[in-house]
């Protein structure tokens, strides 16, 4: 792994620790003379924090590669299948059937709904003609579309759409010590990712060669989307959307470093961490004192650059 890459992580951890309205004197911290404050807000919001972004930044991107090596499709990832969008209808199923249940059986429940909604989105892809690397992420963008008309319509009828909008757009402003560890899960998740990574890799190859190499692709496949789901419900449970992480984070590791999952796997996951600490500072800074959803930022910038990867790619079949 480049040397760059976790040097710029560890620097843009540190700046996420330091910048805030709040003023962290680390030299006193360090020396153990910090005034009670200031120690509260480092250890109950500002490392909270820091980690929740990381671990949301390594999973996630995780889970997108996962998705493109699956579906052989470089446009690919949970804000392009309907998988977010289905996590979101199933946290808004339990707010209105079970809303005191606890946080992990919640994210159970829209992992479900999401692992659906994906198995759903393999079926439409396996009808598209010839498999066109275009149709296939609009098909669904369109799929996310209707799932979302669907969640929005309940969440409307059962006066939830505050927390819609909560579920919709990533921010970690609210993370707080004892609100983020489900994203620990979903570290977990992509961490087991890696030990079958190479099973991912020959799946990505296509069904016959996997079956010739003596592997059940369906299993999987199946593994694989279950991953993802659980991985995107303990993100969107816990700070909401974050919008084409993946897709820029796993493109640029393929176009780097190959398809090879067990070497690009631990690279794209740093590199997902990273760029999504750079995106929360940005948000941080841009407005300061005021903070603009981290999801907003990766928004404008993923949905930019997932035009120019559409054009790029339209352009070189052209």
């Amino acid at each position: 792994m480049p040397a760059g890459i976790v040097l710029a992580l560890i620097a843009l951890s540190g700046a996420s620790i330091l910048v805030g309205v709040g003023q962290i004197d680390i030299a006193a911290v360090l020396a153990g003379r910090a005034d009670p404050d200031s120690l509260r807000l480092l250890l109950v919001s500002r490392i909270p924090r820091t980690f929740a972004i990381i671990l949301s930044g390594m999973a996630i991107a995780v889970a997108a590669v996962i998705m493109q090596m699956l579906f052989r499709n470089r446009f690919i990832e949970p804000t392009t299948s309907g998988t977010v969008e289905a996590a979101s209808l199933g946290l808004v199923v339990v707010a209105i059937l079970a809303p005191g249940l606890p946080i992990l059986a919640k994210m159970i429940t829209a992992a479900s709904v999401a692992l659906v909604a994906t198995f759903l989105f393999l079926r439409l892809v396996e009808r598209i003609p010839a498999r066109s690397s275009l149709l296939v992420p609009l098909a669904g963008l369109m799929l996310g579309g209707v799932i979302q008309a669907v969640t929005v319509f309940l969440a409307l009828r059962f006066d939830l759409l505050q927390s819609v909008a909560t579920w919709t757009n990533g921010d970690f402003s609210g993370v707080l010590r004892g609100r983020y560890e489900l994203l620990w899960v979903g570290f977990a998740l992509a961490a087991a990712a890696y030990f079958i990574a190479d099973r991912f890799t020959v799946a990505g190859m296509g069904e016959s060669f996997a079956t010739n190499l003596g592997l059940d692709h369906r299993r999987i496949v199946a593994t694989g989307l279950v991953i993802v789901s659980l991985v995107t419900s303990a993100s969107v449970v816990t700070v909401g959307t974050v919008p084409f992480l993946g897709l820029i984070v796993a493109n640029l590791g393929s176009l780097l470093m190959g398809d090879n999952l067990r070497r690009t796997l631990p690279w794209i996951a740093v590199c997902g961490a990273v760029f999504l600490l750079a995106c929360d500072l940005a948000g941080r800074l841009i407005r300061y004192p005021y903070e603009i959803p981290v999801g907003t930022v990766v928004g404008v910038l993923g949905s930019a650059i997932f035009l120019m990867l559409l054009l790029r790619r339209e352009a070189r079949l052209g």
